[in-house]
């Protein structure tokens, strides 16, 4: 039986045979087929058997072991496939189908790509050289006629070096291209529109190659089961990643040795443009729609969240330098900066997404980014009930609750979906209304034609400017809002806020970082004591005063996200003095999306069961 045994804390990859039909993985190597070694590994770690035809795993320690993204407890052995991945500490193993090697299984993928960047450094610093930028240092990408000479200057190099590429090579590079081209064409056909065109004017394109590729790509994708269709964009995506591999198998045959050579270049330059002039590796990532976030840990360590679950890449950057210089490019733009007095910033990219940079020392593993893309196809109510996050019963409960004016506040844990939610919420408002949407980065999307969207500020270099959320809290009471939303309420704006909803602003929404929406309400408590030091009693009847619901979010162990509460803010205990919560839906099993009726009904419900507002048959 073959393995495959990634250790991810340095990207290195080796391939074990072994004979029989049970194999014990752990540290000690008198005992176990698989040695693994590390400070959270166990003697005997996990066991992969046969049974019949059938393959399980089991936990023989106290450790975490994961299998195709489940948890393997012990004592409960679960089922594997030839090819799912085991997730021991930073191990990732696989076991090869017989008569398949590691080729099939992508090992030679990686191993391409560690062989073409490899290339690309060279041609790298042989363009860098060629342009005496070692000494200049400056690359002014605003001027056309200095991306016209990087360009020709790259095309030298490239016809020099070309003879160093093998098939192996140009094959993983086409595979690269057309990837990239076929994702972009799915989310044009789904949507009619895409967010970066990869044929960027910037390179010197032959139409008739071009025209060639078109071709290529609108073939591939029109032998994909695809229904291209607004509501079904992500869908379509996953459907286009497992299908692409088999079809570009059957197809690459039929590319001819010229338009290779030309995809060669394309990549090739690309990749060299996206350095010099762009964010490196991480500018395919970023355009890359069925991506919602991406993490750098240190120059070799890249990884995305595809599907809210997180995945190693193989990209990487050529060194620190190079690191340092992408998140330079990141921050001049909008006037922020990272050094050794002040490693630890948040900036927003062009296109809205949020970006954290740490780097030493505060960060121990080198420079690290942290982008959560903008939505730039935002979720409607109808994806998060396709999806499994919430029930149709529910979906109009709460939208009932929007149109009511009901007092809203999402909880949830970091990536549960809260910013998701409140965004699709927020959908519900009558368009006659007037908005102020208040956020530290801008990330909602809403189609009422009457938003103010404000966003705070941090303070400049020499500590002045700042405006905070409690501020503009505060001043957008003086905008004439019908409504507040607050992408998240962290710090003593919650007071501000609190005060807002019950001041006549009905219908406010925001989002808070808990665990259950008695949390919740106790969070808010704290926060409130952050910005005044007054009885907590008061501040209680505050809070029973001003939110009317909360809805409680969780991000599951195999990345999907679920609404698990929907609760009714009542009053104050008359014995205990505590904020009493009632919950009126509960997700009682999490594989079932549909949350259950406690059979409690809402002190408004009534009211607005007259107002056509809400329906009887919510509640049955």
């Amino acid at each position: 039986m073959e393995f495959l045994i990634l250790d991810q804390t340095n990207n290195t990859r080796q391939t074990l045979h072994y004979e029989g039909d049970s194999f014990v993985i752990g540290r000690e190597p008198t005992a176990c087929h698989i040695v693994l070694r590390g400070p959270f590994i166990a003697r005997k770690h996990a066991r992969i058997y046969f049974k019949g035809n059938q393959i399980f795993i089991e936990n023989l320690s106290r450790s975490g072991v994961r299998a195709a993204n489940r948890d393997v407890q012990p004592g409960q052995p679960v089922r594997l496939d030839f090819g799912d991945e085991v997730q021991i500490a930073q191990y990732a193993i696989a076991m090869m189908r017989p008569g398949k090697t590691a080729e099939d299984y992508g090992d030679d993928r990686r191993e391409a790509q560690r062989r073409l960047i490899a290339f690309e450094q060279e041609v790298h610093a042989e363009l860098i050289e060629r342009m005496n930028l070692r000494v200049t240092g400056h690359i002014n990408k605003s001027d056309p006629r200095y991306v016209e000479q990087i360009i020709e200057h790259l095309n030298q190099v490239l016809a020099t070096r070309g003879a160093d590429l093998d098939e192996g090579l140009a094959r993983h590079m086409a595979h690269t291209h057309l990837h990239r081209l076929v994702i972009a064409e799915v989310v044009r056909q789904c949507t009619g529109k895409v967010q970066t065109e990869y044929r960027s004017e910037a390179r010197s394109t032959d139409p008739a190659m071009e025209q060639a590729i078109a071709e290529l790509i609108g073939g591939l994708v029109d032998m994909m089961p695809l229904i291209f269709d607004p509501t079904t964009v992500q869908e379509d995506l996953e459907t286009a990643e497992l299908d692409f591999e088999d079809l570009f198998d059957q197809q690459y045959g039929s590319i001819s040795e010229s338009l290779r050579q030309y995809i060669v270049r394309q990549v090739v330059s690309k990749d060299l443009l996206d350095i010099m002039l762009g964010l490196g590796p991480l500018q395919d990532l970023l355009e890359m729609a069925n991506v919602s976030e991406v993490m750098v840990v240190g120059k070799d360590r890249i990884y995305v969240e595809k599907n809210g679950v997180i995945q190693p890449t193989t990209r990487t950057f050529f060194s620190d330098e190079v690191l340092m210089s992408v998140i330079e490019r990141i921050l001049t733009p909008i006037g922020r900066r990272v050094d050794q007095s002040n490693p630890l910033v948040d900036a927003r990219l062009a296109d809205g997404s949020r970006v954290n940079i740490i780097i030493p020392p505060l960060s121990l593993a080198g420079p690290c980014i942290t982008i959560r893309k903008f939505a730039w196809i935002p979720f409607t109510i109808d994806d998060l009930i396709e999806r499994g996050s919430l029930s149709e019963q529910c979906a109009a409960f709460m939208r009932g609750c929007v149109m009511g004016r009901k007092n809203i506040i999402v909880s949830g844990g970091t990536g549960s979906g809260k910013t998701t939610l409140l965004n699709t919420l927020s959908a519900f408002v009558r368009p006659t209304e007037r908005i102020v949407t208040i956020e530290e980065s801008a990330e909602l999307q809403l189609p009422q034609p009457h938003v103010v969207s404000l966003e705070s500020r941090p303070a400049n270099v020499e500590g002045k400017g700042a405006y905070t959320i409690r501020d503009l809290v505060r001043n957008s009471l003086r905008m004439r809002p019908d409504r507040i939303i607050v992408g998240e309420v962290r710090g003593s704006e919650a007071l501000d806020m609190l005060q807002a909803m019950n001041t006549g602003h009905d219908g406010s929404l925001s989002t808070l970082h808990a665990n259950t929406p008695l949390d919740a309400a106790a969070r808010l408590e704290t926060l409130v004591l952050m910005a005044v030091d007054m009885p907590v009693r008061a501040i209680r009847e505050q809070i029973v005063s001003a939110v009317d619901m909360i809805v409680q979010l969780t991000r599951l162990s195999n990345g999907q996200r679920r609404i698990t509460h929907i609760s009714e803010v009542l009053e104050l205990d008359e014995e205990t003095h505590q904020i009493r919560v009632e919950d009126v839906f509960v997700l009682r099993d999490p594989d079932q999306p549909r949350l259950r009726h406690t059979g409690y009904l809402p002190t408004f419900a009534e009211d607005m069961i007259e107002k056509n507002l809400l329906k009887v048959e919510m509640f049955l």
